[in-house]
């Protein structure tokens, strides 16, 4: 053989054109006819024109004009009998493509003729077929009954998984044949374009393992090597499978796909020693053999799936209605045990921008971040992978507790995303011979030569992710989103209400606050004028009485003005412009002086304070109340000093107010900005404790924010923040 005829390397298998072999096997013939004129436009060599031209003329041209165009799955139809003068009897079938008729005829008298088989298929293998409840006893099944209808030595069932490998579910055989049950075949034994053409032909048969092909010849100089013969019964096979035969041992085969919700699901298998045909009867039932094992694996899978679907529907059900009952947050999820079942995994994670929370087995925290950066990344609604470690690049880490992970985003805005996990499942592969093919001495891949047993371990993966799991959890962030966006509308007319009952209080407190002063004016002036009038009759007692009553109405009175000042920076609209920061602190601290000349009080005004952007009048209210704290709580020590520095971040600038005074326990922080409240006894610190309310309300209402922090006996800071230029 010459170097340009060698066979094709294995590793041009997905590129060769079996499709157009422009060959066909040599126990047939074929005559190829245009499909609009009927004319003959090629035929197998070495086939006598005369003997070409007498078969033509005896076909039923009407027969061969109404053909139906082949599609996937179908086979040519046969057309019957046909006696030649002088020569043997041919079977003989045809099918049109779209733009041939290609006809095929076979010696009648070499086809192996046995009983009906078609008789014998409808009563023994339809009897039992309901009989077998599960996968592996409907496989056993087909391959006793398909070895008993086409009398081949071996006859194997085996299912395509989803990187295209084979593994035998079922095998029946006769005792001189070796076993390959349980053994997996890789997925290069059948290259892409072959499984492609599995699904498009149901049926192939291959008498001969030892055959030379015969060429097809163009009639007229058109080019054999274009006509299509996918579902031609005689399409010449490549070379490198008709090797791979030998080296099993195997002179003849046949194949019948398995076909699921249109997909190629597997293969019915059938090998022989010695060289073996089929009649056209025996052929069409191993054809309806696989049509009827593919509609009960159909039917098992979808009754399989539809369990699955409502077990995992009732937990989505369960976790919904457990969150529905409670605050609505996602993170209530890991507190419940379904969460785990539904996806059958060892660990899960909610993730909400910064915040993780888990439950069972996962990776840690900075680690479970980056894969939802990453998965949100992706934009996917829901992601699933069985080897993560694979996928998700500079994590080998995650292999040991997150070999696979289903993921879910929620959100399109946020980092919400709900992290599945299974942990890494190492496999035990038993495969027919080393699936990894060697160069030999010219450097052509050859097909494998043994297929002994052969045993390789697989890490680094999970088990697989059922697409029941997927729809389950991709059912479950439907609901989770609505009771995200329930939750939304809920907070949204919450906050409208509180706004308008905000409203109603502030115009409730501005109307009593402004009605209660004119009495408690009266109060404490009727009290002035009882002494200033009767002054001489009243009893030292009732003097220390009227004072306590002056004492309390002007207390009142500081409380009511107070109360009316705090409704009125809730009312005053804004007029925000830039504020001489330095300038208004240096004011207020000589003012501060002014009214309190018998102390000595160490001020430290930085001086860098930076300008701020707001209302001048609303910020140097809430300055004002921040130094007069720091300056009436400094008052018990013998050395007051107070510290005004800037504060600059990235969510915008403001001030901080220090002192060395009382202090207070941080367990209070929260308390200080509320109104009217208080950490030290009137008799302590005078004061309505309405003062941090006042400057939380400005700062908030220019968007800020306010802090503090102190400790007993060690002072106290407060300060704020605001942001840059409003847009209010």
């Amino acid at each position: 053989m010459t170097a340009d005829a060698l066979p094709p390397d294995l590793a041009a298998c997905d590129l060769e054109p079996i499709r157009w072999p422009g060959a066909i096997q040599p126990h047939g013939r074929m005559l190829v006819l245009d499909a609009q004129t009927l004319q003959p436009v090629a035929a197998s060599a070495g086939w006598p024109a005369s003997e070409r031209e007498a078969m033509l003329a005896a076909l039923d041209r009407a027969a061969l004009s109404s053909l139906p165009a082949a599609g996937a799955g179908t086979s040519p139809i046969g057309l019957g009998r046909v006696q030649l003068p002088g020569g043997a009897a041919q079977e003989v079938s045809a099918h049109r493509t779209p733009t041939h008729v290609i006809v095929e005829c076979e010696d009648a008298s070499a086809l192996d003729h046995g009983p009906a088989p078609f008789y014998a298929l409808a009563r023994n293998f339809l009897a039992r077929l309901n009989e077998a409840r599960d996968l592996p006893a409907l496989c056993l099944l087909a391959a006793q009954e398909m070895r008993r209808v086409s009398g081949f030595g071996r006859a194997l069932v085996y299912r395509f998984d989803e990187d295209g490998h084979g593994e035998v579910l079922a095998e029946s055989l006769e005792p001189d044949y070796d076993s390959y049950l349980g053994h997996h075949f890789p997925a290069s034994d059948i290259p892409r374009q072959a499984r492609a053409l599995y699904l498009l032909n149901h049926f192939r048969l291959i008498p001969d393992a030892r055959y030379a092909p015969v060429p097809l010849l163009g009639l007229g100089g058109g080019a054999a090597s274009e006509i299509d013969l996918s579902h031609a019964l005689l399409r010449s096979v490549s070379p490198v499978h008709l090797e791979y035969m030998r080296n099993m041992g195997t002179l003849a085969s046949m194949s019948v796909s398995i076909v699921v919700d249109g997909r190629l699901w597997g293969l019915v298998s059938c090998h022989n020693h010695a060289a073996r045909t089929l009649a056209p009867d025996a052929r069409a039932a191993c054809e309806h053999l696989g049509q009827l094992l593919s509609l009960q694996i159909g039917a098992l899978q979808a009754a399989e799936e539809a369990a699955a679907r409502l077990e995992l529907r009732q937990l989505t059900l369960s976790l919904v209605a457990q969150l529905a009952e409670s605050d609505g947050t996602l993170s209530r999820l890991v507190d419940t045990s379904g969460l785990l079942r539904l996806a059958r995994a060892s660990g899960a994670a909610v993730v909400l921008d910064e915040a993780v929370w888990t439950v069972g087995t996962t990776p840690p925290a900075a680690a479970l971040e980056s894969l939802a950066r990453w998965v949100v990344a992706r934009g996917e609604e829901v992601y699933a992978s069985d080897a993560l470690a694979r996928d998700f690049d500079g994590q080998p880490a995650l292999r040991e507790s997150a070999a696979g992970v289903l993921a879910v985003s929620i959100s399109q805005v946020h980092r919400h995303v709900i992290l599945w996990f299974r942990p890494e499942i190492v496999r035990t592969v038993r495969w027919a011979g080393n699936p990894r093919k060697t160069l030999d001495d010219t450097g052509r891949i050859h097909p494998r030569k043994s297929f002994d047993s052969w045993v390789e371990h697989l890490g680094g993966r999970s088990a697989r992710w059922l697409p029941s799991e997927l729809a389950a959890v991709r059912e479950l962030r439907d609901a989770l989103i609505g009771i995200v966006l329930r939750r939304a509308q809920e907070m949204a007319d919450a906050a409208t209400a509180l706004g308008r009952v905000n409203k109603e209080l502030e115009a409730f407190s501005y109307t009593v606050s402004h009605d209660l002063r004119a009495p408690m004016r009266h109060i404490a002036g009727y009290a002035d004028l009882v002494l200033e009038m009767d002054g001489a009759h009243v009893s030292e007692r009732g003097r220390r009485y009227l004072g306590h009553v002056k004492e309390a109405a002007a207390y009142a009175g500081q409380l009511v003005d107070a109360l009316l000042d705090f409704s009125r920076l809730g009312r005053a609209a804004l007029k925000p412009r830039s504020v001489d920061t330095a300038a208004m602190v240096a004011d207020l601290v000589r003012e501060l002086q002014r009214e309190d000349p018998g102390r000595r009080v160490h001020w430290e005004v930085m001086p860098d304070l930076p300008a701020l952007y707001g209302d001048p009048l609303l910020l140097q209210v809430a300055t004002r109340n921040l130094l007069a704290n720091a300056q009436k709580y400094t008052r018990r020590q013998a050395a007051p000093h107070i510290a005004v520095r800037a504060v600059v971040r990235a969510a915008g600038t403001g001030l901080e107010v220090e002192d060395n005074g009382v202090g207070f326990e941080m367990k209070y922080a929260d308390k200080l900005f509320g109104v009217f409240q208080r950490l030290h006894a009137a008799e302590e610190f005078e004061g309505t404790g309405i003062g941090l309310a006042n400057v939380k309300r400005i700062v908030e209402r220019h968007g800020g924010e306010v802090w503090a922090r102190g400790a007993p006996q060690q002072g106290a800071a407060f300060g704020f923040l605001l942001p840059g230029a409003l847009t209010d």
